[in-house]
């Protein structure tokens, strides 16, 4: 399996090169050159699997440079009842007629970005130490991707991780979370800005090929493929889980800011996986709905970026979005730079909405959208409760109002929980006027001292910050 840039660099690479590098030399992000197809007798044989052997069996199809027994150890060591708390993984249970939730959100911190983190940090320490080599991680993180990585990071051999946050922007206990930690392999990085501010100093330094290379500069933000592609196995779990045989299909709904969740789903279902209707589920930072509405992609600046109760999607640029408008436009990479080089890059936006590939979004990969207000989000939240003594988290009360919105009779709709409510206590509090359940593991955690440094929205403060931390 080789990979390739979505904005046509030369070289094919494999997946272990890609594990390490992040973004491609020419600012692309990387994917397959094609997406392996799944036909119905795989799929019937991988519904009896355990999710550490589905998810073996799924990522043998990309990585064929690590040999099958160590990427099968690996995915078994990963997978356990003793981090995710049941031995389903992500047990699926149904809300109410038609519609359930996959909980992803029962791994370490709380939050489904466990789910590929987890294993990324495996694969890491894996390979590096089979290079004999280091790594400096350099990541960006609206509240859940951080604490996800340096809690699957922390101690590991040949890894340092520097994350990136926006100042004051998470909630008390995803701060808390990140910055309690002391390990001297983690360095938290708050940044005055918002996280768009983030994740372009990351595509900044990731694009300085120079420090990247002196300083072994990698990624675990969903711009790493590593990371999209483990998040894949929970949509083929979901669907086995809803369905009693392969002849069914099924709708997913994912809150989402940076697209990269959805674009997992995107991937299962280029697979094969049959998914009928795949619904972005976005706040007041409707970037990704306004596309998938009107055709028009316009990135926002950090004035224009609302701060709102589901802090995770408070996000106006979508790092993960080329790679869709990537498989929109048939792969056309010149097409694709016009977009997001030039278009993007002058204007700001660019329109697709004369296009006619804008209406394949829908017709051929079963996109759709809905927004959610923080007022939509203490109704869900309340309605929840009070009918199916459900608590969720803001950002899947996000979903679930889009995918109430987006049924179709007879297709089961999943949506996919993000994270657990304790994580963001207060707009529980103010919608039920009591605060969740929290584990205990996690009290009196925002009391902790905190190992944190402020920088401006700066790339070569960071690069200063990092080359001093490295020497």
């Amino acid at each position: 399996m080789n990979y390739l840039s979505t904005r046509g660099h030369p070289d094919r690479k494999r997946f272990c090169e890609i594990l390490l590098e992040g973004l491609a030399p020419d600012g692309g992000l990387y994917l397959p050159e094609q997406y392996p197809q799944i036909d119905t007798a795989t799929l019937a044989k991988w519904r009896k699997l355990s999710y550490a052997e589905l998810a073996f069996e799924i990522l043998s199809l990309y990585i064929d440079d690590i040999p099958p027994a160590d990427l099968k150890a690996i995915c078994a060591k990963t997978y356990t009842a003793e981090v995710f708390g049941t031995d389903e993984i992500v047990p699926l249970r149904e809300l109410e007629d038609g519609v359930y939730l996959e909980a992803l959100s029962n791994g370490p911190t709380l939050a489904f970005k466990d789910m590929a983190m987890q294993l990324l940090g495996n694969l890491f320490e894996y390979e590096l130490a089979r290079r004999g080599a280091e790594l400096n991680i350099l990541g960006a993180t609206s509240g859940d991707t951080g604490s996800a990585a340096e809690y699957a990071m922390r101690g590991k051999k040949g890894v340092r991780v520097f994350m990136t946050s926006p100042d004051g922007r998470m909630s008390p206990f995803q701060q808390a979370q990140m910055f309690s930690l002391q390990d001297a392999n983690i360095h938290n990085i708050a940044i005055t800005g918002v996280f768009d501010d983030c994740q372009d100093i990351v595509k900044a330094v990731s694009n300085d090929l120079a420090f990247k290379r002196k300083y072994r500069i990698g990624t675990v933000n969903s711009i790493n493929w590593a990371r999209l592609l483990a998040q894949v196995v929970y949509y083929f779990a979901g669907y086995f889980q809803a369905t009693a045989a392969n002849d069914k299909p099924v709708s997913f709904t994912v809150p989402s800011g940076n697209f990269g969740n959805v674009c997992a789903g995107h991937v299962a279902r280029m697979m094969g996986l049959p998914i009928h209707t795949l619904v972005v589920a976005t706040n007041e930072n409707d970037v990704l709905d306004e596309f998938f509405r009107t055709g028009v992609y316009r990135v926002r600046g950090a004035v224009d970026t609302h701060e709102t109760s589901s802090p995770s999607m408070d996000i106006s640029k979508a790092s993960n979005f080329e790679r869709f408008v990537f498989d929109l436009g048939g792969r056309d990479t010149a097409k694709l730079r016009k977009l997001f080089v030039d278009d993007l890059g002058l204007n700001g936006s660019f329109d697709l909405s004369a296009d006619p590939a804008f209406a394949q979004a829908a017709a051929r990969f079963g996109f759709r959208s809905g927004r959610s207000t923080h007022a939509d989000r203490l109704a869900t939240i309340r309605d929840t409760d009070k009918r199916f003594a459900t608590l969720v988290d803001p950002h899947t009360a996000d979903g679930l109002k889009a995918a109430r919105e987006q049924l179709s009779p007879g297709v089961p709709m999943v949506v996919l929980e993000t994270a657990l409510p304790i994580k963001f206590a207060a707009t529980l509090v103010e919608a039920l006027g009591e605060e969740p359940a929290r584990p205990k593991k996690f009290e009196g955690i925002e009391a902790l001292p905190k190992r944190v440094v402020k920088l401006p929205a700066d790339a070569e403060a960071v690069k200063a910050y990092i080359a001093e931390h490295c020497d």
